[in-house]
């Protein structure tokens, strides 16, 4: 039957046809690397014409630096918070909307204070007690205004006996049911009962981002405890508005909108509002220190929705968005509200993906037809016309309508089944023309015939793009050691021979690839020629191992000396391990090549490797290795530096060992407290990191990282000598290689 309906349409239009249902397979699947192609067009939109932000019916009342250093450190005591809801009021604010929790009750109201004092006499302690709590307090500021405190949405189900007794506004549905459509989470974070009951509404501040890490969309209303709830921005309109109820409406494709006051707020389908972006403007801004202290203008926060979040780094409530690559998580929320008021949001329907794969059918479509009976010039020149068409119908939507829509895929499909249909006809053609060879066998000599057919590109240079995990290491000290053999190379020869041998051995043994031996060192790779799936795994495998080697050769080579009387000089060795994408197979010149790598990713591992001296741990890889195997190895978050020749930064980790070390209180503890050593040392906090650095010494000690610690005491007094420019970003910055 395939016979007959090739000779009908053609064997290039055959093949053509599936490739085209496979890549809108594909497409209908959506992988990640689909989904972050389609959304890096969208930012690149937003990033050439961003939204423009002509009024500012929000104002955020930021928790911000110079509001700590004034009221001290976050939480503040909630009698202080109290006062700040009063102040806000009093100036006409229209409604409030909290973008913190308040899930425990206030350790600093005097009931609990009383309870902390020893040899506290009664009458004191009853003097204390007798004092109004501060929850209370808080609750009364809240009851006596429009108050929408968050919740936030919990990806586990909790074993806490804390929930929310309180009922969430009803939400009405009109079509069909949006819960299977909508984000779902088991669980929610509520905040104490006071002060659940004592608000007018209670929000989700959940946003999720990406895949990349990028919020460009935050839900409206979400699934958390098996019902549907609103977010904040939806909450805080609601009770601004004085309205009783929420209305959802969608249809078979999903999520069409939701409805707040008669505004239908439009999603997509799965109830997602997209947000089109300002850059981070601080006329939306108000310190809370000012609104203490009375000195905002009362036309700053009259007839406004006010949100209280915190723009202060060191409560780490940052958000990439296509604009900016840290913007605080409360700004979101207000230009998300911007967008609703000012009916300036992005368009994303339910309908666009079906839209979208339509769009490259018919393209598609058009080329099959096409390629087989027009020439190769003719067809690019109707798909450029096409592109041209689609790019610019794309961005006139985007412009005029505020709609997304994603040529990307279709251009992309429809090129891949014109580079098909055009290699099939030149495959076709090369089957001709040796037809012609074989009938002009019979009248020319095989010599000139094989001269007019020899291909002379038959050798071609080049190689595919892998996802690989790389490894270099290096003997320390190796020149000083060899100095000891100047007069017998023989027994140098053997020296290395002894070890490159059982450290050649590791590798092979954990299926990788021995790219080049460089003196006493070596690069290795995984994951080429063969498949490995697991090759960050192996790759680290390898260098524990290779480590043991050297400590045994340096156990044997001792009792070697020692017999000899001889002075001992022990091996030592760094390892730099590293995974990511990079180009692999035959390079070189058309009179030598080799198989071997070439990548960013290859040039970070060798460099991490040099680093392993700098910090004095045998073993440094980096991020995407770290992310890899860190359910089987144990490791730890060392810095994060740029290496010499690079100017991204890269979080680097160290191996301390295999799952015994992972499961270990010990290794635990020592990684916690390495964590309170980067993140005191990155937000400039200098006496917080040396506490820090003390706190970890005991347990740094039996690990090895004695040597890391004293790298950041030194940098501390470097920087308390000579701090560190504004826009310091917490990244170390190698000098050497």
């Amino acid at each position: 039957m395939l016979g007959p309906m090739a000779r009908r349409f053609g064997w290039s239009r055959l093949i053509g046809g599936a490739l085209l249902a496979l890549l809108l397979a594909i497409r209908f699947v959506d992988p990640l690397a689909v989904q972050l192609t389609r959304l890096t067009i969208f930012d690149l939109y937003q990033t050439a014409k961003p939204r423009i932000a002509e009024q500012h019916p929000i104002v955020i009342v930021d928790i911000d630096e110079a509001s700590l250093d004034k009221l001290g450190q976050w939480p503040w005591p909630r009698n202080v918070v109290a006062e700040l809801v009063k102040k806000l009021s009093a100036k006409g604010a229209v409604a409030i909307a909290f973008d913190v929790l308040f899930p425990e009750p206030d350790r600093t109201s005097p009931q609990l204070i009383a309870k902390d004092i020893p040899n506290l006499s009664e009458a004191a302690r009853a003097e204390i007690e007798a004092a109004r709590n501060h929850d209370e307090i808080l609750s009364d500021a809240i009851a006596a205004s429009r108050v929408v405190v968050a919740q936030s949405a919990y990806a586990q189900r909790t074993v806490s006996t804390r929930t929310s007794s309180i009922a969430q506004a009803p939400i009405a549905t009109i079509g069909a049911d949006p819960k299977p459509f909508l984000l779902r989470y088991p669980d929610l974070v509520p905040n104490i009962e006071i002060l659940e009951k004592a608000a007018k509404g209670r929000g989700m501040v959940t946003i999720l981002p990406d895949p990349d890490g990028i919020v460009r969309k935050v839900p409206t209303v979400l699934i958390a405890k098996d019902k549907i709830v609103p977010s904040l921005t939806m909450e805080l309109l609601r009770v601004a508005t004085g309205q009783s109820t929420f209305l959802v409406k969608s249809n078979e494709a999903g999520v069409q909108n939701v409805v707040v006051a008669g505004a239908q707020i439009p999603t997509d389908g799965f109830g997602q509002f997209w947000v089109h972006f300002t850059d981070r403007d601080q006329r939306r801004y108000v310190s809370a220190k000012d609104v203490m202290d009375g000195t905002v203008p009362t036309e700053r926060i009259a007839n406004k929705l006010v949100l209280i979040g915190t723009s202060a780094l060191g409560l780490f409530d940052l958000k990439a968005t296509p604009l900016d690559p840290a913007m605080p998580g409360v700004e979101v929320h207000a230009q998300v509200l911007e967008n609703i008021l000012t009916q300036s949001g992005l368009l994303r329907p339910a309908y666009a993906s079906g839209a979208e794969l339509s769009l490259a059918l018919a393209v598609g479509l058009l080329f099959i037809i096409l390629a087989p009976i027009v020439g190769p010039t003719t067809i690019f020149l109707v798909g450029a016309t096409l592109a041209t068409v689609m790019i610019g119908t794309s961005w006139y939507l985007y412009t005029e309508s505020k709609l997304l829509v994603d040529v990307a895929f279709p251009l992309v499909s429809s090129f891949i089944v014109f580079l098909a249909m055009l290699s099939f006809n030149y495959f076709r053609g090369e089957a001709e023309r040796r037809q012609v060879r074989d009938a002009f066998g019979q009248y020319l000599s095989p010599a000139l015939v094989e001269q007019l057919a020899e291909d002379p590109d038959k050798l071609v240079l080049g190689g595919e793009t892998r996802n690989m995990t790389f490894l270099f290491s290096d003997v320390r000290g190796f020149t000083t050691i060899s100095e000891q053999y100047r007069e017998d190379p023989q027994s140098l020869t053997r020296l290395m021979n002894r070890f490159l041998t059982p450290l050649s051995n590791a590798i092979i043994e954990r299926n990788g690839t021995i790219d080049k031996y460089m003196g006493d060192s070596i690069m290795a790779f995984w994951n080429a020629p063969i498949d490995h799936e697991k090759h960050a795994l192996s790759a680290c495998e390898a260098a524990l191992d290779m480590l043991q080697h050297i400590d045994d050769i340096n156990a044997a080579r001792k009792s070697e000396a020692d017999e000899a009387g001889q002075a001992f000089m022990p091996l030592d060795m760094g390892v730099g391990i590293n995974t990511g994408e990079c180009v692999v197979g035959n390079m070189g010149s058309d009179l030598r090549f080799d198989y071997t790598v070439l990548g960013d990713s290859v040039n970070l591992a060798s460099r991490l490797e040099g680093q392993s001296r700098v910090y004095g741990v045998p073993v440094i890889i980096g991020s995407q290795t770290a992310q890899q195997v860190r359910s089987e190895f144990a490791t730890i978050e060392i810095d994060a530096i740029r290496v010499k020749g690079k100017t991204e930064p890269e979080i680097i980790h160290t191996i301390l060992g295999r799952r015994d070390v992972l499961s270990d209180p010990a290794y635990r503890e020592l990684r916690g407290l390495m964590s309170d050593v980067l993140s005191a040392y990155r937000s400039q906090d200098w006496d917080g990191t040396l506490r820090a650095v003390e706190a970890c010494c005991d347990r740094a000690n039996g690990f090895g990282l004695v040597g890391l610690l004293d790298i950041y005491r030194d940098r501390v007094a470097t920087f308390r000598d000579a701090p560190p420019p504004l826009d310091w970003d917490g990244v170390f910055t190698a000098d050497a290689k």
